[in-house]
């Protein structure tokens, strides 16, 4: 597992350090107070906490886990808030790409390392069900992790509704739309939503967008995969914005 960390001493240190977590494990039925501590150390910060079975923690972990192990991030996450001081800062609309439940790390490299070449704020994933910012990841982005603002957010539907409230147009990637991509207008601030691999958008993620729009496709196999159906809506919001 990318960047594991495990026992008790070395997950309290890393909470107390500030570096970005993915999640925390926990052996079930342990409960004594250091445990106790590395819990409401991760709940105060808003990070996952998974119990599992000691077996599990085990097989994870080799055995060496004393109860409780971490992921953590390959690079720090930033917040929303950055990533619209980011855009304010360069005197440009918001352009921010979310992924709706994402779990293919390769995916969200290949879609990190695309955002970096077009100008992407930031990307917005759910804290829950969803990839995180892992090894590999940052491998398959060729880098560009280091450089594209990622937020975790806890309520998908209530950051959109945010986001709207100031102004930004959300547009939903559906293959069940009726409008082609290309004939909308993607300029403007804008929340570009990619959804899951096989299932895409969630139903209550597709009731908070403005707009639906699909990728035209007339060969056998009817998707791209995530991250190339990403690459060619990005590419088409680019030049929107670059001919306005």
């Amino acid at each position: 597992m990318d960047n594991l960390i495990f026992g008790r001493n070395a997950v309290t240190e890393l909470l107390k350090s500030g570096r970005s977590v993915n999640k925390i494990f926990m052996a079930e039925g342990v409960r004594d107070g250091s445990i106790q501590k590395i819990f409401s150390l991760a709940k105060t910060a808003g990070i996952v906490v998974e119990f599992i079975s000691r077996d599990k923690l085990d097989k994870i972990c080799n055995g060496r886990h004393q109860g409780v192990a971490a992921t953590a991030a390959a690079v720090n996450y930033s917040t929303l808030e950055e990533i619209l001081e980011l855009a304010e800062s360069k005197n440009e609309s918001p352009f921010i790409i979310l992924l709706d439940e994402l779990e293919d790390p390769q995916n969200f490299g290949a879609i990190l390392r695309t955002a970096e070449a077009v100008g992407v704020h930031g990307v917005i994933i759910p804290k829950r069900r969803s990839v995180q910012l892992n090894a590999t990841v940052f491998k398959t982005s060729a880098g560009a992790a280091e450089y594209v603002k990622v937020a975790q957010v806890i309520n998908v539907a209530q950051t959109l509704k945010n986001l709207r409230g100031l102004g930004l147009k959300i547009v939903g990637s559906d293959m069940s739309a009726e409008l082609n991509f290309y004939r909308a207008d993607l300029t403007g601030g804008i929340v570009l939503i990619i959804g899951s691999e096989g299932k895409g958008m969630r139903r209550l993620t597709k009731e908070n967008c403005d707009l639906l729009i699909k990728i035209p496709m007339v060969g056998k196999i009817n998707s791209l995969n995530a991250s190339a159906a990403g690459a060619v809506l990005m590419y088409e919001i680019f030049t929107q914005r670059q001919r306005k």
